[in-house]
């Protein structure tokens, strides 16, 4: 039995070129300044407070201050600096990532307070786990929500 011929008209539809090529994404380039910035502020930050680590340390089961003053400083420092520089200061490029991002950064250590958290719960101390995480908390936001108080309510020279 022969067999019944190709039907050509179907191979109109098809297109026998290369799909459309998509657009290459382009990778953004950072900004050498900016990130020497943040590297400065970082290390600023963290040889602060590495400083007070040391000069104070503490037990698993007691209060860890060094740790939770240094979190709520640098809470109330990135409210007051973010709200100023965004609000209040000339833009530029270089003392958001400087104070923000690399000092505030460095200087806040919410990793430890993760591992001073757990320490504390292999120490079976989960009252003072759970108060510590609650008072850093609640102390930090309070700090940020104070600094920003304080930068808005200062009047503009003109």
């Amino acid at each position: 039995m022969p067999e019944p011929a190709a039907d050509l008209t179907m191979l109109d539809d098809v297109s026998l070129s290369p799909p459309p090529r998509r657009p290459r994404l382009a990778v953004p380039r950072a900004d050498r300044r900016e990130v020497a910035a943040i590297f400065v502020g970082g290390a600023l930050g963290t040889l602060a407070r590495a400083g007070l680590d040391e000069a104070f340390p503490h037990s698993a089961t007691s209060w860890p201050w060094p740790t939770f003053g240094v979190n709520i400083v640098a809470a109330f420092l990135l409210g007051y600096f973010v709200t100023r520089l965004q609000e209040r200061l000339p833009l530029s490029s270089y003392r958001r990532p400087l104070v923000g991002t690399g000092l505030c950064g460095g200087l806040s250590t919410f990793s430890t307070m993760q591992v001073e958290i757990v320490k504390m719960l292999d120490a079976h101390a989960w009252g003072l786990a759970a108060g510590y995480a609650a008072a850093s908390i609640a102390a930090g936001y309070a700090a940020i929500q104070l600094a920003t108080a304080m930068v808005r309510r200062v009047r503009v020279r003109v």
